[in-house]
């Protein structure tokens, strides 16, 4: 019975992680609890609540106490784009899309997450078009952003 249990526990974890989140939940957990320092490392890993720091009102998960430690030395180096928005539909589409969290790119030091699921039904990664035109799309975005930021 146990390991039904836990394998259960696993599928509603995976299925849990492959979901779009907002870039911060009505709890105030950034980016679905995944650590945004192991993004640098090019992983995306699962925070954990012991290791957590808060950031302009916001909390962040971290793996580990290490980076916990470099997360709060130099927060603005981890935080992502777009307050957390997917960089493509800024860029492409001027608005706030949710985020896959396993779906991510760094770029000169940055930070851009993308929405990468089901759309009206149909799978849809935002991902592919931002690698065809990253330098397109990153600069539409962060023109766009003073006026996004502010919208619903």
């Amino acid at each position: 019975m146990k390991q039904v249990v836990l394998l259960a526990m696993a599928l509603v974890w995976g299925i849990a992680a492959q979901a779009q989140v907002d870039p911060v939940n009505k709890d105030g957990v950034a980016i679905g609890g995944y650590d945004v320092v192991s993004y640098f490392s090019g992983e995306a890993k699962q925070g954990n609540k012991t290791y957590a720091a808060k950031h302009d009102g916001v909390t962040y998960y971290f793996a580990s106490k290490a980076n916990k430690a470099t997360f709060t030395q130099s927060p603005s180096t981890y935080v992502p784009q777009f307050g957390g928005y997917c960089a493509w539909g800024v860029g492409e589409k001027q608005a706030k899309f949710p985020i896959n969290p396993e779906t991510f790119d760094v770029i000169d030091g940055k930070l851009y997450l993308f929405f990468n699921g089901d759309f009206n039904g149909e799978p849809f990664n935002s991902f592919p078009d931002w690698s065809a035109r990253t330098s397109e799309l990153k600069k539409a975005a962060h023109d766009s952003w003073p006026k996004v930021k502010n919208s619903k």
